[in-house]
């Protein structure tokens, strides 16, 4: 249905879609933690601004859709400390049921819940994903060779079948990943399909060092075509969570990568990056935009995570001291620390936002109109 949708009203349809999802999971999580512990939610939002619309429930939250589609909120009961409001907001709270007066390990919880429901919901839709439609497998049919590789040596081409390697049976790409690296500087004997025959060439992997201070063997080839596996209930359960450890820690190197210097920053993106892949992944179809959602999904729980003063983790951290303390940390330190954040998020979100304009040539057109 995406298909027919002209390109810039498609992009604006599966940003709102994508940033919607994640946002509303995310403050569901908040909202059912609050619940959890006896705190009142006052309001939940999606988006920042003038209501769209919205309603009250019987517990009287407001539940509100506004303008700008940028994220969303849980505004606590009594979230604020005593001293820092007025004796006539102070008369309006609810005994027992303010955000403030609960322990801090519940505080802790419902602070951490948000970011938890992340995780929680990339593990469903992989999960989903690998029972409905199937878990991408590469096969054992060969893409790139690498020119000058132990593979280009041997004689192995594009489109090639390995079948057997010194006899074992190869399946997957990862079959003959793993007999290569478990043989370096070692001749392999290899069965090989191309075309409508078999035949038998040798190849001798190139060892590396794999950063570790192990010796792996290299073979210089890239998978090829992939297959999709339906997966039991059960196993997908099992492989979404597999799924989601591998997308965070993947993530985490990423940002690892950018912060040492080894990988360039301008992979950083923000959300015209992210409209423009929601919409260039929803024209592949549904399988691919769910896809899509559960890894950003993992990257905002982790992005929330991060021990900055505003985002989730910053609050983590002042908890955390409160509990080893006894008491919470000084209005003041607190003041100082939310104002870094601040600064830091607004410099990370110019960057990001520049990063954005240059990858769509918006920069480098304005250059050209100022040249």
């Amino acid at each position: 249905m995406l298909h027919a949708i002209p390109e810039l009203f498609r992009t604006i349809i599966a940003f709102v879609v994508v940033l919607g999802v994640l946002v509303f999971i995310h403050e569901l999580g908040h909202y059912l933690a609050a619940r959890w512990v006896g705190v009142h939610i006052e309001t939940f939002s999606i988006g920042f601004g003038k209501p769209i619309f919205g309603w009250t429930d019987r517990r009287g939250t407001a539940w509100r859709v506004s303008w700008i589609p940028l994220g969303g909120f849980v505004r606590l009961h009594g979230q604020e400390r005593p001293e820092d409001v007025s004796d006539a907001t102070r008369a309006l709270w609810q005994t027992g049921r303010t955000f403030h007066e609960k322990r801090v390990g519940a505080r802790a919880i419902v602070i951490a819940a948000g970011p938890v429901a992340n995780f929680l919901l990339a593990m469903v839709l992989f999960a989903g994903l690998f029972a409905v439609a199937g878990r991408p497998m590469a096969t054992a049919t060969l893409g790139e060779i690498v020119a000058d590789g132990p593979a280009a040596r041997a004689g192995l081409m594009k489109g090639d079948r390995i079948d057997t390697i010194d006899g074992t049976p190869i399946r997957r790409f990862d079959d003959i990943q793993r007999m290569v690296q478990s043989h370096p500087g070692q001749p392999l004997k290899l069965s090989v399909h191309r075309g409508e025959a078999d035949q038998t060439l040798t190849a001798t992997p190139d060892s590396r060092d794999d950063g570790h201070g192990k010796t792996v063997g290299l073979l210089g080839v890239r998978s090829g075509a992939s297959t999709f596996e339906r997966l039991s209930p059960g196993v997908a359960v099992v492989a979404g969570v597999t799924q989601t450890w591998d997308v965070a820690v993947q993530t985490l190197a990423g940002v690892g990568q950018m912060i040492t210097g080894q990988r360039g920053a301008e992979d950083l993106g923000g959300p015209l990056r992210i409209a423009q892949l929601s919409g260039e992944v929803a024209q592949l179809g549904l399988a691919s935009l769910v896809s899509f959602i559960a890894v950003l999904s993992v990257n905002l729980g982790l992005i929330n995570l991060f021990p900055i003063p505003i985002l989730d983790g910053g609050h983590l951290v002042f908890y955390l001291i409160e509990a080893i303390r006894g008491r919470p940390l000084p209005q003041r330190a607190q003041e100082y620390g939310y104002r870094a954040g601040f600064a830091l998020l607004a410099g990370l979100f110019v960057f990001a936002t520049w990063n954005d304009l240059s990858h769509l040539g918006l920069v480098r057109w304005v250059a050209g109109l100022i040249g």
